[in-house]
């Protein structure tokens, strides 16, 4: 929809269409793991810790071959009201098990596993405050710790190139009063009429997109305003991931 003066878009946290909550990098937040950032888009703060193990999977066993993989999980209080820990009931939600591999896969599309050799790398996301985007979060504070993990085995000489062979961010969009709009946050996110994420590379190419439309279909026009948005929003993402790896 176009904006004039008589339809002008007011959103909650009052940002223009095309831009992004308050994005920060606090990279080595922790003191254990091989890599760590705390990443905060405005009041969702996810912890990402990168744990590097010397070994594999059983599937990957003798194959040469390293793995990354992912773990995410929303702490007790980081929503209005307390859920229990899903270790305490037993099993993971379906939204858990979705979203951390959704995470895993992203990451494992920009390293050459090959040049890692027979290690694995966890990365664990950790929801420790939830304003919606929690997924997208996760995916671009983990390339920050991934980074510095993968940093720390060139330095130990455990490996003699750098695996990295892509930089990747994620971005939510969504129509919401009629608008397509960048980086949705809760208020915006429970009551869009479309829902996407979009999982994207330094050179500006999709890893995954995750769309869904909460009311009517909608045309391929609102999909490529949409795709836009997620552009814009990722070269912000990206030059800012850079210098938190750089800093640190």
């Amino acid at each position: 929809m176009e904006i004039t003066e008589e339809n002008k878009l007011i959103r909650p946290s009052g940002r223009a269409q095309d831009e992004l909550r308050s994005i920060e990098f606090i990279p080595n937040y922790t003191s254990h793991a091989e890599g760590s950032c705390l990443v905060k888009f405005g009041d969702t703060h996810v912890l990402c810790n990168a744990s590097i193990e010397e070994r594999v999977p059983i599937f990957l066993k003798n194959t040469g071959k390293g793995w990354v993989t992912a773990e995410y999980g929303m702490l007790p209080r980081s929503t209005h009201t307390r859920s229990n820990r899903e270790a305490s009931r037993g099993k993971q939600s379906g939204r858990t098990l979705e979203i951390q591999r959704l995470i895993g896969r992203s990451l494992r599309s920009i390293i050459d596993l090959k040049i890692l050799g027979e290690r694995q790398i966890i990365i664990d996301c950790d929801v420790l405050q939830a304003d919606g985007g929690t997924r997208t979060a996760s995916i671009t504070g983990g390339w920050v710790a991934l980074s510095l993990a993968i940093k720390k085995l060139l330095l130990t000489k455990k490996i003699k190139a750098n695996p990295l062979i892509n930089q990747i961010c994620a971005v939510s969009c969504g129509v919401w009063n009629g608008f397509s709009v960048l980086d949705l946050d809760y208020s915006e996110d429970s009551s869009a009429e479309i829902d996407t994420n979009f999982v994207l590379t330094s050179d500006e190419k999709l890893v995954e997109i995750q769309i869904s439309s909460e009311s009517d279909p909608f045309e391929r026009r609102r999909m490529d305003e949409l795709l836009d948005l997620a552009f814009v929003g990722s070269r912000v993402i990206i030059e800012k991931q850079l210098k938190a790896v750089d800093e640190a």
